[in-house]
């Protein structure tokens, strides 16, 4: 009698960075650049002349640059089987290869190439490769800083500071419908229910934008109970449809604390009915949120909002590095939250 094994696949560790993240390019543009300035005053004896040999060279360094982080791009989507040390030797040979075939067709243009008589293909493909490695190695240390574990932790401290408040009103809520609407009260259970299921959730994981609309609806039908008349809603959506909100992915609890923040201090000290306006767009690769609420002067509201938004913000720059924006502003008597993050259909 013979026994079979299943093998099993490992996955392979992603060491390329992340290359279409705009936090990415920037920091590799401005790394490549500033070696180059530096490189440039060493060499020239004024500073005047070293400033402007490059600027007359900073064509072929951006070039050079984005094409190469263009193309580790690429390379990185299609990764699945090349191990870490080849990945690694692609960080430095592919910006080299690029950069050798730019000096060697710029070479061709005489009155273009006047600027660069001391450069050469093969200093052109070292320094890049150098670089190249360089970057490599910086950005891996930085993704190792910040390991699976210590993400964990800091998202789950994040959310943690959310959960209280919110907990103790809906909880209120309910209770105040046990013995007037026991129907109503167990719809609402039903709907706890659904968001203790996501807040013991995994803080990393992320949801479908559906999902997250789904969540804050449920959010809001528990605070209309507490609040009655005085809290009123409206949705609007521009470019967006069914398939784009199931398709698109957000980091769990996302908008239900901006939607609470909004609820808290905007809605509660007021003593008439009041609006939160929530707005939905896409455009292309981006989607935007917008979040409306009245506003209303006092040091305490200033200092939850402060708290709750640069929770929401430590998130973001955690989950999306600089591709996603949050900016508030005041004006008119109205408190606008504007929420910008990368369309993806994958976890990012």
């Amino acid at each position: 009698m013979t026994t079979s094994t299943i093998p099993v696949h490992t996955p392979v560790e992603i060491v390329i960075p992340d290359c279409c993240n705009i936090g990415v390019v920037f920091r590799a543009l401005i790394a490549a650049n500033g070696a180059v300035l530096a490189g440039v005053l060493l060499r020239t004896s004024e500073l005047r002349v070293g400033f402007q040999e490059f600027v007359e060279s900073s064509m072929l360094i951006e070039l050079a640059c984005l094409s190469s982080l263009l193309a580790l791009c690429g390379l990185r989507r299609v990764i699945r089987s090349i191990p870490p040390a080849g990945q690694r030797a692609a960080c430095a040979l592919v910006p080299a290869a690029i950069t050798g075939l730019i000096v060697h067709f710029m070479s061709s243009l005489e009155w273009l190439w006047s600027s660069f008589n001391n450069l050469t293909a093969l200093k052109g493909m070292v320094a890049a490769g150098l670089l190249g490695i360089l970057l490599q190695h910086y950005f891996e240390l930085r993704t190792r800083a910040f390991s699976p574990a210590l993400l964990e932790a800091r998202l789950q401290a994040l959310q943690a500071r959310i959960r209280p408040h919110f907990l103790f009103n809906s909880l209120n809520a309910v209770l105040s419908l046990i013995r007037s609407e026991p129907r109503r009260a167990e719809d609402t259970l039903e709907d706890l229910a659904d968001l203790f299921r996501v807040l013991m959730s995994d803080p990393r994981s992320m949801t479908s934008m559906e999902n997250e609309l789904r969540l804050c609806r449920q959010y809001l039908s528990i605070e209309q109970i507490r609040l009655g008349e005085r809290l009123q809603v409206v949705w609007e959506a521009e470019n967006v449809n069914t398939d784009v909100l199931r398709k698109a992915q957000v980091p769990v609890l996302l908008l239900q604390p901006l939607l609470e923040n909004a609820v808290h201090y905007g809605i509660e000290p007021s003593t008439r009915p009041a609006v939160v306006q929530i707005h939905i767009s896409r455009s292309i690769d981006r989607i935007q949120v917008v979040i409306v609420n009245p506003y209303y002067e006092t040091a305490s509201a200033n200092a939850g909002n402060h708290m709750a938004l640069e929770n929401i913000r430590e998130r973001l720059a955690l989950l999306y590095d600089v591709e996603a924006q949050l900016t508030t502003t005041i004006a008119r008597g109205f408190f606008e939250v504007r929420l910008r993050f990368p369309y993806v259909t994958g976890t990012p």
